[in-house]
């Protein structure tokens, strides 16, 4: 792996981690500034696309200020870096507070693809797409066998 590769993957990880501890600092620091027609975007999985610096951090502060638990185990990473620009996939396997009363957990999976520039500031992360993966019972998998 490239050393830019490996310090994408290390900002990737910076950004599950601000999402998971709340830290909306550390989340304003990871974003790209808009400039020059370049413009940050972010599609949350069910979300319309929200354009814009501040209201795409706007959305991440919604989200924190709502979760009361999130945990990402993030598997099948790939990165490619072209000049200026990389691009990260990567499923992200999702362990979540359900909203009850009880003390339950949620588990979902999303498929993400994060776009990053490179700036005079160092890497950023420029356009974020999450989609869910719908998953089958185990009822539904064994009936199609």
């Amino acid at each position: 792996m490239s050393t830019t590769a490996a310090e994408i993957e290390k900002l990737n990880e910076a950004f599950y981690t601000a999402i998971e501890s709340g830290d909306l600092d550390r989340m304003t620091e990871i974003w790209a500034e808009d400039e020059n027609g370049r413009v940050a975007m972010c599609v949350h999985p069910g979300w319309s696309m929200v354009t814009g610096r501040a209201e795409v951090l706007r959305s991440w502060a919604l989200i924190m200020a709502n979760t009361t638990y999130i945990q990402f185990v993030l598997t099948d990473v790939r990165t490619t870096v072209a000049g200026d620009v990389a691009v990260l996939s990567c499923a992200e396997n999702i362990l979540t507070a359900a909203d009850t009363e009880d003390a339950t957990f949620a588990a979902g999976r999303v498929v993400a693809t994060s776009t990053f520039i490179r700036t005079p500031a160092g890497w950023r992360l420029w356009v974020y797409h999450g989609s869910p993966v719908l998953q089958a019972d185990d009822d539904d998998e064994q009936a199609d066998e």
